[in-house]
This record gives C-alpha cells, structure tokens and sequence, in this order.
C-alpha cells in the first residue's frame, strides 16, 4: 500500500507522515502534530481529514481495509 500523494505533501513541520510495513500488511500513520481532534469521513474511495485548521482529502490507497483515529493520528491498515 503507498502513502497518497496529497498526505506526502503535508509531510512537513508540524505533520508527520509515516509508512510502516509488517508481515501481514501495512501501516500508513499520520500524526497532525498540535491538532486537538481530527475527523475522518470516507465517502467512495474518498477520505476527508479534518485536524484543526486543516483538511485533506485524498483517494484511499489500494488495499486500505481501515482508515481511523486515536489521539491526533490518523492510521490507515490494510
């Protein structure tokens, strides 16, 4: 599974984007830094990413089974 294209370019300053690869699949974490909440919505193949000020869409990557949140980070397994 890649990391999209729109998450790699919010990969800067405050927003950490990280791709983690195990066994039985892989792990796209995306930690928005200073954001309090962050909201996710999928409609389609499409994720919308709330955090804060900020909002990011992008296609779901091939393979993406789970797209949630937990404490600021958005992660996306397959």
């Amino acid at each position: 599974m890649e990391t999209p294209r729109e998450l790699r370019s919010v990969d800067r300053q405050d927003v950490l984007v990280d791709r983690i690869e195990y066994d039985d699949g892989t792990v796209i974490a995306v930690d928005f830094g200073g954001a309090d909440e962050i909201a996710v919505d999928v409609v389609g193949d499409t994720a919308i990413v709330v955090a804060g000020d900020r909002q990011v869409e992008f296609e779901l990557p091939a393979g993406a089974e789970t797209v949630e949140t937990n404490n600021g980070t958005l992660t996306i397994s397959e």
